[in-house]
């Protein structure tokens, strides 16, 4: 029952390596005792005991790697200890404490290379300050849903920056998943995965991230579609590629996507001729505008206002 706290530092660092935690190199500890008769006659003990640290004139905790310590305390229950027994103690501290890493070094040779997927996770995720509201959601809702959903904990900075914590990878995976999803921008010629949420006679909306953009029935394919439900049903993944993006909305194609068939020309469209001519046109005159014939428009009669008595006159 040597020291618990060395023995803490030791097992601590070994738990870190075999989590994924990109330790440098590792670090062990040994507790240093001393049995003191006078300067000249004394005993150092190392990784002492309970009753060797109770009974014992001195209890020198030391830690360090290969290369040097990185820590250490000091009690005694004497005067003071004179440099050459200060001496003898980091000496036989330092043969004790590489002992110890070479058998750690056995155990685990180096960190994992990544986090065990039962570690704690913390990240961080960068947006706009704008789009704080969005992740925010009214009342709350979506930074709720996000937490919910994923099991992380998110805090969000004036600044935009989103701190995340989670304990699981997976969770961790799917809360930067949303806030990406409800942060991303769509470029017009990039390529995404999105989801159909409906689909109508002239063709599919589909779901990238937060936004819907309209896959035309003359974009599905190369072959002519009489019926897009016959080739495309809500909740099917479709891979698309953004052609336009404009206030009105955005225009996706899956047809750019696939192999064109051999000897395939592509339908031309046959120019418009000059456009009817309008009712407005055609129109007949109105009764009012009407000219009945030869027949003089008769002037309209002015009729004299009545005559009024005053003062009874």
């Amino acid at each position: 029952n040597g020291s618990s706290s060395m023995a803490s530092v030791c097992g601590g660092c070994l738990a870190m390596m075999r989590a994924g935690v990109p330790v440098k190199r590792p670090v062990a500890g040994i507790a240093m005792g001393l049995i003191l008769d006078d300067e000249e006659h004394y005993a150092v003990l190392s990784d002492i005991l309970g009753m060797e640290d109770a009974l014992g004139d001195m209890d020198f905790k030391i830690s360090g790697d290969h290369e040097g310590i990185t820590a250490f305390q000091l009690d005694i229950k004497i005067e003071g200890i004179t440099p050459k027994i200060m001496q003898v103690a980091l000496n036989q501290a330092k043969q004790g404490r590489t002992h110890i890493l070479n058998k750690m070094l056995e155990a685990c040779p180096k960190s994992s290379e990544s986090l065990s997927q039962h570690a704690p996770r913390i990240d961080m995720v960068r947006i706009k300050p704008s789009q704080i509201g969005t992740i925010i959601g009214p009342g709350g809702k979506m930074i709720r849903e996000i937490q919910e959903t994923s099991g992380a904990e998110l805090n969000i900075d004036d600044d935009g920056l989103v701190s995340i914590t989670c304990p699981t990878a997976e969770g961790m995976a799917k809360a930067k998943e949303m806030v990406h999803n409800l942060t991303a921008e769509i470029e017009i010629g990039q390529v995404y995965k999105g989801k159909v949420t409906s689909v109508v006679d002239f063709g599919a909306f589909v779901q990238i991230f937060s936004q819907e953009g309209l896959l035309h029935v003359s974009e599905i394919s190369y072959e002519r579609i009489d019926k897009v439900a016959d080739h495309i049903k809500i909740g099917d993944t479709l891979e698309v590629k953004v052609v336009d993006k404009t206030d009105r909305g955005i225009r996706l194609s899956r047809k750019v996507l696939l192999e064109k068939p051999e000897g395939y020309v592509e339908p031309t469209r046959e120019p418009r001729g000059d456009r009817r001519p309008s009712r407005d046109n055609n129109r007949r005159p109105s009764r009012g505008n009407e000219q009945r014939g030869d027949k003089p428009m008769k002037s309209p009669q002015l009729i004299p206002p009545p005559k009024t008595t005053v003062g009874g006159h």
